[in-house]
């Protein structure tokens, strides 16, 4: 079945607000193996709704529209829609009474525009709404599958749940089931270019995105049971890790943080930071988890040279010598934090994450990382591109990789 989502409101077009109903319905749709082509917005505008209507009811057999079911007069899907496909509106009486009664509970009069939301297509199923005065509905006409919701998140997820997914339930002969393989330490062309033979794949599909740092593999089995589809997965999964093996760090909704924080605690070791460019980001990503406290035992953020030598004990000469964005500097840095905290690892990061400061030899985006680990250190060097931000992100996100790699006895690309 094929399936097209409208999405209607002005405030989605001026960017108000982001468009997260469509995601959760794709999602949901996804897993009961029905297609979703296109996303469409389009604002409160019963031509411009209708001229959408028109092309999704050409290419789509399920149309499913979001948002305008409001009392006031951009509210307009109901009408357009029923209007569209010629059906009429007739007033629903329980619907009728719910919404007066919804008034009555919390001590506001009822305007004669409330009552709108008591109309429905004709033959309509109609979809209560427990958390608003705005039900949903299903109607059919000529082979098509029209659904209608409310907008907010709050009202159209619990409905969906409930009442929408159990009907296209029905008529699913398929499901589609997804796993993310997440991979860091190589590019999306080199990725791509690895396992090329196994994205010519049909079925399973396997589609490489870039993500923050980071790149995806997201492996789509379609079958007519969970069993089948799992197994075609891992067969896939298999292939790839073959090839991608020590790069792909986790899966699905495993963060690199995530994946080092439990490597430290079924290793039983400690961490400690020390960081310049990064400015405590590093210590925040892994204390973001819960449970890092038995882990982590110490952050310093010595963004000065002062602060370097007086905290970290870093030598002056070191500085004076070799500049604070320096191999010797992240040496000194990532020893001294293990040796101040008592840890069993050291990380430090030092760099210049811009937009200014860089020169012809230390160019914007040059970052030391240092790990010590009892008499091993490791000094990595990168160059990054892109914004402070991204500079700062990358360079985190290889400090975290390196004690991964180290953690898991893999070698450490310098």
């Amino acid at each position: 079945m094929k399936c097209e989502i409208i999405s209607v409101g002005t405030e989605l077009l001026l960017g108000q607000i982001a468009n997260t109903d469509a995601k959760f319905i794709s999602e949901k749709l996804s897993s009961l193996g029905i297609d979703v082509y296109f996303h469409t917005n389009v604002g409160d505008n019963a031509e411009r709704l209708k001229e959408c209507l028109r092309i999704a009811s050409n290419r789509s057999e399920l149309i499913i529209l979001t948002g305008g079911l409001g009392p006031t007069m951009d509210d307009l899907t109901k009408e357009t829609a029923a209007d569209f496909f010629g059906i009429p509106l007739v007033e629903d009486v329980n619907t009728k009474l719910k919404i007066e009664e919804y008034f009555q509970k919390s001590n506001r009069e009822i305007t004669s525009n409330n009552y709108k939301q008591a109309l429905f297509p004709v033959g309509s199923k109609i979809l209560p709404n427990a958390n608003g005065t705005a039900p949903g509905c299903i109607f059919e006409k000529d082979n098509k599958k029209i659904i209608i919701l409310p907008g907010p998140p709050s009202e159209l997820i619990p409905m969906f749940d409930n009442h929408v997914y159990p009907y296209l339930k029905m008529f699913s002969k398929e499901i589609i089931i997804s796993k993310v393989l997440k991979i860091f330490g190589l590019g999306e062309s080199k990725v791509e270019t690895m396992v090329h033979d196994i994205l010519m794949s049909e079925n399973p599909t396997v589609a490489p995105l870039i993500s923050d740092g980071f790149v995806t593999l997201r492996i789509t089995a379609k079958s007519s049971d969970s069993k089948s589809a799992k197994e075609m997965i891992s067969k896939t999964e298999s292939s790839i890790r073959d090839i991608l093996g020590e790069y792909i760090f986790g899966t699905d909704t495993d963060t690199i943080e995530f994946v080092v924080l439990n490597l430290l605690k079924n290793k039983k070791l400690t961490l400690a930071t020390a960081e310049s460019c990064t400015g405590g980001l590093l210590s925040e990503k892994i204390t973001n988890i819960p449970g890092a406290s038995e882990v982590f035992k110490f952050g310093a953020v010595t963004y000065s040279n002062e602060a370097k030598e007086k905290i970290l004990g870093v030598s002056k000469n070191t500085i004076d010598r070799y500049g604070a964005v320096s191999e010797e500097t992240a040496r000194e840095m990532a020893i001294n934090v293990r040796n101040i905290s008592s840890t069993d690892y050291g990380i430090s990061i030092t760099g210049i994450a811009g937009p200014d400061g860089g020169t012809s030899e230390k160019p914007v985006g040059l970052v030391y990382i240092g790990l010590s680990y009892k008499d091993e250190l490791y000094i990595k060097k990168i160059i990054s591109s892109g914004n402070r931000q991204k500079v700062r992100l990358n360079s985190v996100m290889n400090a975290m990789d390196m004690l991964r790699r180290h953690m898991l006895g893999l070698k450490i690309d310098y």
